[in-house]
C-alpha cells in the first residue's frame, strides 16, 4: 500500500508542482506555504445484540471487502459528531431508529478506496435495539443478521478493525 500523501503531487491551493513530502504525515508547497496534513477519517461502528447474546453482522455490498461480513456503521461527516454519525448510519444501512449510542473503544484501521488508503479511526459503539427490531438493509450493506460469537470465523470479517473488535468482544465474552 502506498503512502496516501504519495497521490497527490500538486498544491490544491496554487496548483504548483513543488507540493513536497514536508514530514510523515504532510506535505508543503514551496510556492504557496501551504502545508497539508493527512489526518484519520473518523469512522463508527455498532455493536448490536439480542436477548441471546448474537452480535448482529452485515456484509459488505461493495468495496472494499465485497461479500464480508461487517459491523453496520461508516465515517462521520463533517460537523456531525460520531454519535451522530451512527445513527445516521443506522438509519441508512438498516432503516432502524436508534439513540443513545454508548461509546466502547476505538481502534485505528487502513480502509483502501479508489486507490488510495485512507487511514481511519474507528470508534465501536453499543447500540441496544427491542428485540422486534425489524432490519431492511440498504445504502452499501447486502444483508444482515445476528450470528452467535463463537460461530465467527474471523476470517470472513473483511476490515482489519472489525476483525480486531471481534476478537476484542469475543475474549470479553468468553472470560
Amino acid at each position: 500500500m502506498k503512502h496516501p500523501l504519495e497521490s497527490f503531487e500538486y498544491c490544491p491551493r496554487c496548483g504548483s508542482h513543488n507540493f513536497n513530502i514536508h514530514s510523515n504525515r504532510s506535505r508543503q508547497c514551496i510556492k504557496c506555504g501551504l502545508t497539508y496534513y493527512a489526518n484519520a477519517s473518523a469512522s463508527t461502528a455498532a455493536i448490536i445484540t439480542n436477548n441471546k447474546g448474537e452480535i448482529l453482522l452485515t456484509t459488505r455490498a461493495i468495496e472494499p471487502a465485497k461479500d464480508k461480513l461487517d459491523l453496520p456503521g461508516g465515517f462521520v461527516d463533517m460537523n456531525e459528531t460520531a454519535e451522530e454519525a451512527l445513527i445516521r448510519e443506522l438509519k441508512e444501512e438498516l432503516n432502524i431508529e436508534v439513540t443513545n449510542p454508548i461509546y466502547l473503544f476505538s481502534l485505528p484501521n487502513e480502509y483502501n478506496f479508489s486507490g488510495i488508503t485512507v487511514h481511519t479511526l474507528d470508534m465501536f459503539f453499543k447500540v441496544e435495539v427491542s428485540d422486534d427490531a425489524k432490519f431492511t438493509t440498504d445504502d452499501d450493506v447486502a444483508s444482515a443478521q445476528f450470528y452467535d460469537l463463537n460461530n465467527v470465523n474471523i476470517e470472513d470479517i473483511g476490515l482489519n478493525s472489525i476483525k480486531k473488535a471481534i476478537q476484542k468482544i469475543k475474549n470479553t465474552t468468553n472470560n
